[in-house]
């Protein structure tokens, strides 16, 4: 390369802050330059050249004519064949690593060095125009000196995008010009010469400015396409930010199901479309806690998404089911494109009670609570499916529930019950009533069972179970305590009056309201304030899960010790177990109702409270059999020597002053 060239590749050096993605972007843009204008000026310079060798035959020199353009027209397509070379560099991709950027500019480097090389082929061609024209003295010299100065004033315009090419090009022929004049001698010849040098540094220059200009606008160019580049990854980015975000608080993590808060805004716009009454299901897993205790809860988490991925394998398109938090997912869907909600739920439950392949946890079971219904919004289906689920669940496992009129007339009693139920107990809207256990084979009253009692004035009679239950749900399960203790406080107190000092009385309290409550310090601060003796009230637990249990065992230690007793009720059934005698500290339990109803017919229920009588004398425990309703189950309990009755054929539940006075009266007899 000439020195001229050599300059310019030191004047316009890459800045400090160029990366090497955007100088590989500058060079490819200076390449694509390159070839459109050599490309373009091919044809002129072709023309030219003709022409030159034209004029030359006409002086006589046809020969060296002759060769010469042929040597010019093989540079030219050699050029021609260069720019259209397939380039590594100008097929990179529009977003390269660094490495890549590298590596496209080293061939981008290659082709401007080639082109480079080619140009200064082409002006030693050129500069060989000398010897037409006899070293710029022939007649011809103007029409040669007139072509050169052209053809090397359009390389420079042609060129401005890398200033090498244009300089190698334009260099040799005017030296030579510059010199071939200054040889021949003469002063117009020499200021000639000297003029042709002043053009060629001219051109020079303008060579290094165009190409400094090129090089600056293809940098803001290119960095303004990165910058808005940029922008565009970084809008993509926040929109696949925000997407992700707003999936993962619609959805459940674990399972990908939909979470309440996506169930709930994808249900309701399905309800409010009109057409069709949708069906809403909640799925409640039965046996789910056990996998949990049992097995982990890592694999509770396997159970939870293999069913997720079996409800979403049977559910038909369209249909939106979420996990709403532990074992329990709802599922809502249009029955009207395909099956009846009944079939349906079966089946779901034929598909959720397959056995687990891939891990054993025994068989799981689910409940289903089903709404189908038009027109009320997702909290009234809601709260139907789920009264809906209570009932399925109720009747045993696998089972779905449909709500209907029947269980709307238990939904309203459940809803007016907690809304009355404060009103109630300020105005003494309920009461006490008690029903007798007797001992001695039903020949004498050995203790009284307190049962709360609320008549209330739309649905009649409420079962004490919802009493409680409305009572938990209105966070008045201390208030409904203290009326309770104090009716029975209240009952105590008349038998002490009264003589009778040896019945115990006992009420009821499930492990899940005495965690709610404090419930040894309202006990034993109330017996004190009266002065009665802890030994004459009996705490009775209806048994419910482990964990309720040991949630209230430094409770029971405390009532225990005071000299309460504690009496384990529906002992046989749900959680019975020895541990259960000895984590509630029982001193009594009840044999359920469901093992001594038919208990004269049948050999199994014998069999069973037999176990239990036996386990009580072993233990120390007394055993009461509660539900005798016949004479032969009453018989058949004295047979086998059960020391406690109690059931609607010896005494029924009764207000307090009728059964006190019914106790009263038969101590008085019998003494």
């Amino acid at each position: 390369m000439s020195g001229p060239g050599r300059q310019r590749a030191g004047s316009e050096r890459p800045r400090a802050d160029d990366g090497p993605v955007l100088r590989a972007s500058i060079r490819r843009d200076q390449l694509d330059s390159v070839r459109l204008s050599v490309q373009q000026a091919m044809p002129v310079n072709a023309i030219l050249g003709a022409t030159g060798a034209l004029v030359a035959a006409q002086a006589g020199q046809w020969l060296a004519g002759l060769a010469w353009f042929a040597v010019s027209s093989v540079v030219n397509l050699t050029r021609i064949g260069l720019c259209r070379a397939p380039c590594a560099g100008l097929s990179a991709s529009e977003t390269p690593s660094p490495g890549e950027a590298r590596a496209a500019a080293r061939s981008v480097d290659l082709h401007l060095r080639l082109a480079t090389l080619a140009a200064f082929i082409s002006g030693v061609v050129w500069s060989l125009v000398a010897v037409l024209c006899g070293g710029y003295t022939a007649p011809q010299t103007l029409f040669y000196l007139i072509v050169t100065c052209g053809i090397t004033a359009g390389a420079v315009t042609h060129g401005m995008a890398f200033a090498a090419i244009p300089a190698s090009f334009i260099t040799p022929p005017l030296l030579t010009a510059a010199g071939c004049l200054a040889w021949s001698g003469g002063f117009d010849r020499i200021c000639l010469a000297l003029t042709v040098l002043v053009y060629l540094a001219a051109l020079l220059r303008a060579a290094i400015e165009t190409e400094r200009g090129f090089r600056r606008t293809s940098r803001l160019k290119n960095e303004a396409t990165a910058l808005a580049q940029a922008r565009q990854e970084a809008h993509e980015e926040a929109s696949a930010l925000a997407d992700e975000m707003r999936r993962r608080a619609t959805h459940d993590a674990l399972t990908g199901l939909m979470n309440r808060a996506g169930f709930a805004q994808g249900a309701e716009e399905r309800i409010a479309r009109p057409g069709p009454a949708p069906c809403l299901m909640l799925l409640d897993l039965d046996g789910f806690k056990s996998v949990n205790d049992v097995y982990g809860h890592s694999t509770g988490d396997r159970v939870l998404v293999e069913v997720a991925r079996r409800l979403r394998r049977t559910l038909p398109s369209g249909a939106l089911a979420a996990r709403f938090g532990g074992d329990e997912f709802a599922v809502l869907y249009d029955p009207a494109g395909g099956l009846p909600p009944a079939d349906l739920a079966a089946a779901l439950i034929a598909a959720i009670v397959e056995p687990f392949e891939s891990f054993d946890t025994g068989r799981l079971g689910v409940s289903i609570g089903l709404c189908h219904a038009h027109g009320p919004s997702l909290t009234q289906m809601l709260s139907c499916a789920d009264e809906a689920l209570y009932a399925a669940k109720a009747a045993g496992r696998n089972r779905f529930r449909i709500f209907d009129e029947g269980l709307r007339g238990r939904l309203e009693m459940r809803r007016d019950s907690e809304r009355d139920l404060s009103h109630a107990l300020v105005e003494n809207g309920l009461a006490v009533w008690f029903q007798p256990i007797f001992g001695e084979g039903g020949g004498r009253i050995a203790g009284l069972e307190a049962l709360v009692r609320w008549r209330h004035p739309t649905h009649g009679w409420i079962p004490p179970g919802e009493v409680v239950a409305a009572a938990a749900r209105a966070g008045l399960t201390e208030s409904l305590l203290r009326f309770i203790l104090e009716q029975v406080c209240g009952a105590l107190s008349t038998l002490r009056a009264g003589g009778v000092s040896d019945i115990r009385v006992a009420m009821n309290v499930s492990p899940r309201e005495m965690a709610q409550v404090p419930i040894d310090e309202i006990v034993l601060d109330r017996l004190r304030a009266l002065g009665l003796p802890p030994s004459l009230l009996e705490i009775e637990i209806t048994e419910e899960t482990a964990l309720d249990i040991e949630a209230v065992q430094d409770k029971l230690l405390a009532l225990s010790r005071a000299g309460i007793g504690v009496a384990l009720d529906d002992f046989g059934i749900g959680y019975s177990s020895l541990a259960s005698l000895r984590q509630l500290r029982a001193g009594r339990v009840k044999i359920d109702r469901s093992l001594v109803t038919g208990l004269a017919t049948s050999d199994d229920k014998r069999g069973l409270v037999q176990a239990v009588l036996g386990l009580g004398r072993a233990l120390g425990i007394e055993v009461v059999a509660e539900g005798v309703e016949t004479a032969e189950d009453l018989a058949t309990l004295s047979a086998l020597g059960c020391p406690y009755l109690q059931g609607y054929h010896l005494g029924r539940p009764a207000p307090a002053d009728q059964v006190l006075r019914h106790v009263l009266a038969c101590r008085s007899d019998a003494a």
